[in-house]
């Protein structure tokens, strides 16, 4: 969610120290009027003295040394009357205000305990000008807007990787009835499919704790050059592209980030293997370079490839997802390369851009911190 576009309006603070103010003001022409009036005549306040108790007047006198009959007489009841005033004044105004002021917070905190309660979908939608209570109400919206979405991602993750577990499980169950059903049908052909499923389910498997990994940025950092873990990846899957009749290209700057090692290996992987896999089917090209700009390195993998629409593209991230003619081979991978690459880059604090090329293919960038140097550590 992003933020609510508020007209500026005075603060909290600012708010709170105009009613102070005001207070303290009203407080002192009160105070200033009683003292005129006493000083004009003094005898104008005998009706305010029957008012006053006489063991008031007493205790004060008890207070005040020497001659002060004019005092006791004519400012001090006054003064008692004026500030029994100003005090019932100011609890009730102070009450008023505080509640108006804090109104804000309860709805705050009730929109807390509808979260608590498991309702993310709920919003406070703070009206009015923008000030701190505001922005803590649209700060808060966003967080749970956030939840909301991550949640709904984490079932539709879920969901798909108990369908993709539960496919090698069925396969494998309708092979073994298929061979008690037909005891003279060869073994070693069982054998060869039981194997090649229990593969893919290991891939799977790993791939699934590879993106956990990620997402929880349980790795040591150091320096990784990126152009390395590139080359490495490129020269791995080098054969594959050869098999396929691509033509592979490799370039770039060193490009040193700080990161995990194997994690970035991995992605670079993910990457040159998604190039491959999904590119033509004859005499294309996979290009990968590398590059550092200030603060930042990044690397690109570009490849040939039909045309993807620019609303297929921005789903290509999520688990699970493929693109059109994306189908099931042996060297498709389990649908989890691209949302890995992603789970990597945030893990390091980067940034994962898929850009559509209009001759058809994809241009996949990640950006990433470069690594501090030396003598700033």
């Amino acid at each position: 969610m992003a933020g609510v576009d508020r007209a500026p309006g005075p603060s909290v603070r600012l708010k709170l120290t105009l009613s102070y103010a005001g207070f303290l003001m009203v407080a002192g022409a009160f105070m200033f009027v009683a003292a005129w009036f006493t000083g004009r005549d003094p005898q104008s306040f005998d009706v305010v003295l029957r008012l006053v108790p006489d063991w008031v007047i007493s205790a004060i006198g008890a207070l005040i040394p020497g001659n002060s009959s004019f005092f006791l007489r004519a400012f001090a009841p006054a003064a008692a009357i004026a500030l029994a005033f100003l005090l019932a004044v100011g609890l009730l105004g102070g009450w008023i205000l505080a509640g108006r002021m804090l109104a804000p917070l309860d709805r705050i905190t009730d929109a807390t305990r509808v979260a608590a309660g498991g309702s993310l979908s709920h919003r406070i939608q703070l009206d009015g000008r923008n000030d701190e209570f505001r922005e803590l109400a649209d700060a808060f919206d966003a967080m749970l807007a956030r939840l909301e979405a991550q949640v709904e991602e984490q079932q539709r993750f879920a969901a798909n990787a108990s369908h993709e577990l539960r496919t090698p499980l069925a396969i494998t169950q309708t092979l073994l009835d298929v061979a008690r059903k037909d005891p003279d049908r060869d073994p070693r052909e069982l054998v060869e499919r039981l194997r090649f499923v229990n593969a893919r389910a290991i891939d799977l498997t790993e791939a699934l704790l590879l993106l956990t990994r990620a997402d929880r940025r349980s790795f040591t950092r150091e320096d990784v050059d990126l152009s390395l873990v590139a080359e490495e990846a490129t020269e791995t899957l080098l054969p594959l592209a050869e098999a396929r009749g691509l033509t592979v290209e490799a370039s770039g700057d060193k490009t040193l980030t700080a990161g995990s090692h194997a994690l970035l290996l991995q992605m670079a992987t993910n990457l040159v293997h998604n190039a491959i896999v999904h590119n033509l089917s004859d005499k294309g090209t996979v290009r990968v370079t590398t590059s550092a700009q200030p603060g930042s390195v990044a690397l690109t993998v570009e490849n040939t490839g039909e045309k993807l629409p620019p609303q297929m593209v921005a789903t290509l991230v999520e688990p699970f997802q493929r693109g059109p003619g994306r189908i099931r081979t042996d060297d498709a991978g389990v649908g989890l390369g691209l949302a890995i690459v992603k789970s990597i880059t945030e893990a390091h604090d980067g940034t994962l851009t898929l850009t559509p090329r209009e001759a058809g293919g994809l241009c996949v960038t990640v950006q990433l911190p470069a690594a501090p140097p030396v003598a700033a550590r």
